[in-house]
């Protein structure tokens, strides 16, 4: 085979036994695990040595465990059994099918990851990352708290565990070990290096080809890279691992699989959540060579999506991560539902609510009060105190008064933000801000902050959201940190008014690449594909669609752990 000749020309005498595309979370576990048996690994990467970690090194660090020693200290009392409902009934598999051949259904392997993945998390996933040096924060959050039933979608009990060092540390308990494999020589990188074929002889896959991109070695971390071809290259292993991450960035792909039906119709403005490198090449790559894909409709976006003042990337976003106090609006001033207009309770149903307007956005009616107690941000570039293991930092930015730093900056300059003392100016606000030539009736604003202060007077009530925020101050973290103590919304003594316009995010891919639990990739007739196999986001975080329907929350980096594992060892093998 021949070797790309370029400053990136990866060694022609280095030998790999597996060849791992992607750098992200999910590569960098399966090439850990494998070269812990001395097995010889290339990893091809896209983008720069800077990138290492990919999307993970963005993330907050959230980890879904189960009857955690930092649960059992909150007071929470979780369980497997628990767990598994809160899964089943969040997932709502439903194309099961029959047997694992032709006619399995596409959630046939997605389910049994799901099961497994529980099982994980509930047993020896703790003492796996504690073991590499990965630990995280006292509280617990609870995030997806669920859509009101207690069979159906959401987290019972808080089992969102942030990691003390975010996605950073995630990415840094293995990246280590897999940089001191390097310099031992059984771990070469080929940075800047497309994978555009997979190649197939006598039905198993024997190796990559691509193209080798121009030289960036001088862009930071996450800015959008040339895509100009310096060479070509071809590589060959007996074995290769897929974990080239999902779809995130390409709003193209995403408006093509979109589940209209199930949610409306595709958002015309999109921001995203994720760097102009997530663009889901390797699904269609993958597919060509002979592999399923399934779930191409199951995605998960946000709808607490603000455009980045301060951007790294294209159209970069960042979410909200919001308590349960702030009054949600659809872009004609009326006041969302039941438990999908609480603020983090269910993603999918706050969606709904938002496109059926036929609008791409919504509105946050709020407090300076809770924006102070309530408002985190996605991302560990937002959230520095937690990302630099800064104690000091933590405790002036959390439990001093006034909101976080990053917080008070998207306030000040983020263009999604309105702030007034007068409520008729918050309204005028709104609307110079108002996309497709809507217009919010202030009468009509009014008159549901009234309906709903007046539930303010009793610790009791019949407003879903103000039993919701009751409920949550029952919890401990939210009550000391995430949960705003219940007021009235036009109480003067705690303004200013702010309104924030929510955007959609984009953010993860719940279907892809159907695998078998040794992430295996599958083939349509339901049999293993030799030689190759396929980990992280771009297999659905495991079987083309752990996930079903709906996400729990802390679970996107644990599926990429999770999955990477399991490929690294079946390859090791």
């Amino acid at each position: 085979m021949t070797q790309p000749v370029s400053e990136y020309a990866v060694d022609p005498t280095f030998a790999p036994d597996v060849i791992v595309v992607g750098a992200g979370l999910a590569g960098l576990v399966a090439t850990y695990e494998a070269t812990r048996t001395g097995k010889k690994v290339l990893v091809l990467e896209q983008e720069n040595r800077a990138n290492l970690g990919g999307q993970a090194f963005w993330s907050l660090g959230g980890l879904f465990f189960i009857d955690s020693p930092e649960q059992r200290r909150m007071g929470i009392k979780d369980s497997r059994e628990l767990a598994w409902q809160d899964w089943q009934g969040s997932a709502a598999f439903d194309r099961i099918g029959e047997g694992d051949g032709p006619e399995r259904g596409e959630d046939h392997w997605g389910s049994r990851w799901a099961e497994a993945y529980v099982d994980f998390a509930a047993t020896e996933k703790r003492d796996y990352l504690r073991g590499l040096g990965l630990k995280s924060l006292t509280f617990v959050g609870w995030a997806e708290r669920g859509d009101g039933s207690a069979s159906g979608h959401g987290n019972s009990v808080p089992r969102f565990h942030l990691t003390w060092g975010t996605g950073p540390e995630v990415v840094r308990v293995f990246l280590e070990p897999v940089e001191a494999a390097e310099a031992a020589g059984l771990v070469r990188f080929g940075f800047r290096h497309r994978v555009d074929d997979l190649v197939v002889e006598d039905g198993a896959c024997v190796g990559v080809r691509g193209s080798v991109l121009a030289a960036d070695d001088a862009l930071p971390r996450g800015v959008a890279s040339s895509r100009e071809v310096a060479a070509e290259f071809e590589l060959g292993a007996p074995a290769v691992i897929v974990t080239s991450g999902g779809i995130g960035h390409n709003f193209e792909l995403m408006r093509a699989n979109w589940p209209t039906e199930r949610v409306g119709p595709a958002p015309e403005h999109m921001i995203a959540g994720v760097p102009a490198h997530v663009d889901g090449r390797m699904l269609a790559i993958t597919e060509a060579a002979g592999a399923n894909l399934v779930n191409k409709d199951r995605m998960w976006a946000y709808v607490e999506g603000i455009h980045n003042w301060d951007p790294v990337w294209p159209n970069h976003a960042i979410r909200i991560l919001p308590g349960p106090s702030s009054m949600w609006f659809d872009a004609d001033g009326h006041r969302l539902t039941g438990m999908s207009g609480v603020p983090g309770a269910d993603s999918i149903g706050s969606m709904k609510q938002v496109l059926a307007t036929g609008a791409d956005y919504s509105w946050f009616v709020l407090t300076q009060s809770i924006i102070e107690k309530e408002f985190a941000l996605s991302g560990s570039e937002q959230n520095p105190d937690w990302t630099d293991k800064d104690l000091r930092l933590m405790l002036k930015e959390r439990l001093a008064k006034g909101a976080t730093s990053p917080v008070e900056a998207f306030k000040e300059h983020g263009e999604d933000f309105v702030v007034a003392t007068d409520f008729d100016e918050l309204v005028a606000g709104m609307n110079r801000i108002a996309r497709g030539g809507r217009v919010l009736d202030a009468d009509l604003l009014r008159r549901q902050i009234e309906e709903r202060d007046r539930q303010i007077d009793n610790p009791f009530g019949k407003d879903a959201q103000v039993m919701a925020i009751h409920n949550a101050r029952r919890d401990r973290t939210g009550k000391l940190m995430r949960v705003a103590k219940p007021h009235k919304i036009l109480d003067p003594a705690h303004g200013p008014l702010i309104a924030v316009r929510l955007n959609i995010l984009s953010r993860k891919t719940l279907g892809g690449i159907e695998t078998n639990l040794d992430s295996q990739v599958i083939r349509p007739d339901g049999t293993p594909f030799p030689g190759l196999y396929a980990a992280g986001e771009v297999a659905g975080f495991g079987g083309g669609g752990v996930h079903g329907h709906n996400a729990l929350e802390g679970t996107f980096l644990g599926g990429c752990i999770f999955s990477g594992r399991a490929a690294g060892r079946s390859v090791a093998r």
